[in-house]
């Protein structure tokens, strides 16, 4: 495997402690089907990210309680290279904390996928691809989907996109809005161009100015984010 510099470098948080999951084992092992976890579903996109010749580095955000996907990912060790890093108990414990935990080992375009994000629809596999070429000129690229309720989008970052000339565009952004009025999708990922990529963290922030505002945006039918052991894969 090569070990040269990445052309991107995909974040993949996954130390949370997946309270509202409920289940005793961690959410990304959920089966989905027969040999296939919720990880797996999740990584689709980094796998062909790889397969279309771009060099990746998977940089996995985790804790002690998540060694069993420590050890499932040992499967993707031909596919992408990988470092993994405990998170940074003396930043935020939550999902800016582990972007910023994960960001002194990005190079390149950087992406943040979260583990617990499944992409469905045709050729949804091959949106991080697109949306890594779409970085410029806003240094963003946001994979989105719409039709998510209100309630739903109280509990994601939501989007409003907008068609512009040059395709569909962010035109407003907000973490988990308590009033998601006007908002009309939500991301499922997100990447940076390399001079962008410090702001990563501020996507996480409640009430924070998103620096995703002007993104640009690559449509997919839709995701599923398993919050609980009950949701529908």
């Amino acid at each position: 495997m090569s070990t040269s510099s990445p052309d991107v470098t995909v974040i993949l948080p996954c130390a949370g402690y997946g309270v509202r999951f409920g289940a005793p084992y961690s959410k990304e092992l959920h089966s989905l089907a027969p040999g296939v976890c919720v990880i797996d579903r999740s990584l689709e996109a980094v796998v062909e990210l790889a397969r279309s010749g771009l060099r990746v580095r998977l940089v996995v955000v985790f804790r002690t309680h998540k060694l069993d996907v420590v050890g499932h990912l040992a499967s993707y060790a031909r596919d992408f290279s990988m470092v993994f890093v405990y998170q940074d108990d003396s930043l935020e414990d939550n999902l800016s904390g582990a972007i910023r935990t994960a960001l002194p080992l990005a190079e390149g375009r950087v992406a943040l996928v979260l583990p617990d994000i499944t992409l469905v629809g045709p050729g949804s596999e091959r949106s991080l691809v697109e949306a890594v070429g779409r970085t410029e000129p806003s240094g963003w690229c946001v994979v989105a989907s719409r039709g998510h309720d209100p309630d739903a989008l109280r509990e994601l970052g939501a989007l409003r996109l907008g068609v512009r000339e040059t395709g569909t565009r962010v035109l407003a952004a907000e973490e988990k809005p308590l009033c998601p009025d006007g908002f009309n999708a939500a991301w499922a990922m997100v990447v940076a161009s390399p001079r962008q990529a410090h702001r990563l963290p501020e996507i996480a922030l409640k009430g924070a100015d998103s620096p995703l505002v002007g993104a640009s945006a690559v449509e997919v039918a839709g995701f599923v984010n398993f919050n609980t052991a009950g949701t529908p894969g």
